[in-house]
Order: structure tokens, then C-alpha cells, then sequence
């Protein structure tokens, strides 16, 4: 949804940052290093039981994930190899944030909720999956209601407010469900599209 709709809105507030990070020398390649390892610190805090410290840390990953790109281009390095970086980046951190959730649910509410997270996890393989599956067959697959953007918001606001964790968790398996539905659909409508030309 924020990838379609508010594309550039947000493009209009990061590509100038992205520019004052570039002219201080920053990578985008740093910037995708820095995300992953305040992944990993994240998911240790949030499953220690530290939230808070989990949620700031989930903010830092967060604001990496979405500079990276416009860092890259304000340099002139967009790249297949930086792409292909950023998206296995984006898997790794996506596995680290839910195990974090996972390991403090089995900790604090038993282990049976630890698969609620890891659910998410599931499906959010199978959205990502989808996109890139779609495009290497030449679809367009983008949208849906709970893309990655949208993931990353819903998942720190759910551990920021920890009464709303497993509400949150339960809508966000909900609507990622509906978004990998949704994919399906479009690029099976455009498969069907073409085979019928």
C-alpha cells in the first residue's frame, strides 16, 4: 500500500536525506549492514523481555531499510548486486524481528504462541516470494494490504505497546494473508491474460 500509494510522498521526504547522507559519505551498502545488525540487536532485546530497547532498535532498522535506496541513488550506485543485497537483508531482518517475538511470547505467554509470530513469518516469505517469482516471469505483482512498509510499522507499534502485541500479530497474519491472496490473483489473472493472446 505504501509502496503504491504514498510512493512519493515518502520519496519527497527521504531522497533529500538520502542526499545529505550521501555527501557525508555514507553507503548504501553501510546503511543495509547497519539495518541487519540492529535487526539482530533487536530480536535479542525483544526476546529478553526489553521492548523498549527492542522498539528503538526496530525504529534504527527501520529508517536503514528506507534510506538505503535513496542513498544509493544519490550516489549513483543503484545495482542488480545492491538490490539483491537489500532484498536478502530484508528476509534475514524479517526472521530475525518475528524469532525475537517468538522467543519473548514462549517466554512470557507459553510456547504454543511463539507459532503465531512465526506464522507471519510464513506468509510474509510467501508475499516476498510472489513479487519476485511474478517479475522473473514478467508480472507485476506489487500492492496489497500489508506489504513489507506496512509489516515494519504494525510490528513496532505491537511492541512498543506490549497489550497490543498479540492483538496486532493476529491482524497482521490476517491481512498478509489477504495480501498474498491478492497477489495470487493478479498475476494469475495476467498469466491467463497472456496465454489467452
Amino acid at each position: 500500500m505504501f509502496d503504491g500509494k504514498f510512493r512519493k510522498g515518502v520519496d519527497s521526504v527521504t531522497a533529500p536525506i538520502g542526499r545529505g547522507l550521501a555527501a557525508i559519505g555514507l553507503s548504501a551498502d553501510v546503511l543495509t549492514g547497519l539495518g541487519l545488525v540492529m535487526s539482530a540487536a533487536s530480536a535479542i532485546a525483544i526476546g529478553a523481555g526489553r521492548l523498549v530497547l527492542g522498539t528503538v532498535l526496530l525504529v534504527i532498522t527501520a529508517l536503514s531499510d528506507l534510506l538505503d535506496g535513496p542513498v544509493a541513488a544519490a550516489r549513483g550506485t543503484s545495482s542488480s548486486r545492491g538490490a539483491f543485497f537489500d532484498s536478502t537483508a530484508d528476509r534475514v531482518t524479517d526472521g530475525l524481528l518475528l524469532g525475537g517475538i517468538a522467543w519473548y511470547l514462549a517466554g512470557e505467554h507459553g510456547a504454543q504462541w511463539a507459532v503465531l509470530p512465526m506464522a507471519v513469518l510464513g506468509v510474509s516469505a510467501v508475499i516476498s516470494y510472489e513479487r519476485a517469482k511474478a517479475e522473473l516471469l514478467g508480472f507485476e505483482a506489487k500492492g496489497g494490504l500489508m506489504e513489507r512498509a506496512e509489516r515494519t510499522v504494525v510490528l513496532a507499534v505491537a511492541v512498543a505497546f506490549e497489550v497490543l502485541l498479540i492483538p496486532l500479530l493476529w491482524v497482521l497474519l490476517a491481512l498478509s494473508v489477504v495480501t498474498a491472496v491478492m497477489r495470487f490473483v493478479k498475476v494469475w489473472r495476467q498469466a491467463s491474460a497472456r496465454m489467452s493472446q
